[in-house]
């Protein structure tokens, strides 16, 4: 995949991020809608740097869409975090794609946007997400005890003396 199709990937992602912002701004308060507010702020300059990048290399920024379909329309504080996480790992995923740029400032750009998402999900919802594309926790099982371990999981416990 060449920078230019990834950029128009990442600012894609941006223009519904900006909008999802906006909706759940509109539907919170308090601290809840200042991180909103703070993270639709973020994505709206991410979304002018990848446009300016976009038209200096000689490209046509995607615009965006006049609506965007939500997986969640927020109407409860913990439906607006649960729309936020998600529009943070989608943008994130978005990114992903950019760090395996040949050009050394887009890979960096890629990077910082990928962490400013995570800092702002984590900052929503504590919790560790994984790293798009790698298996969750819970799908990584162990491996089997080897035949010759002393010890297993699923050994019976020695006889009391």
């Amino acid at each position: 995949m060449r920078a230019d199709e990834g950029l128009g990937t990442a600012l894609a992602a941006e223009h519904a991020a900006v909008y999802a912002y906006g909706v759940i701004g509109a539907r919170t308060r308090g601290s809840l809608r200042a991180a909103a507010t703070a993270a639709f702020n973020a994505h709206r300059a991410r979304r002018d740097q990848l446009r300016g990048l976009i038209a200096a290399r000689g490209g046509t920024p995607v615009e965006p869409s006049p609506s965007y379909g939500l997986p969640i329309t927020p109407s409860t504080a913990a439906q607006a975090v649960e729309l936020a996480v998600l529009v943070e790992r989608r943008v994130t995923a978005a990114y992903l794609e950019l760090t395996a740029s040949s050009d050394a400032d887009v890979r960096r750009m890629a990077a910082l946007a990928m962490q400013e998402c995570a800092v702002r999900s984590y900052g929503l919802r504590p919790e560790i997400e994984p790293f798009p594309g790698m298996p969750s926790p819970a799908a990584v099982t162990p491996p089997p005890a080897s035949p010759a371990s002393p010890v297993s999981s699923t050994s019976p416990a020695p006889p009391a003396s």
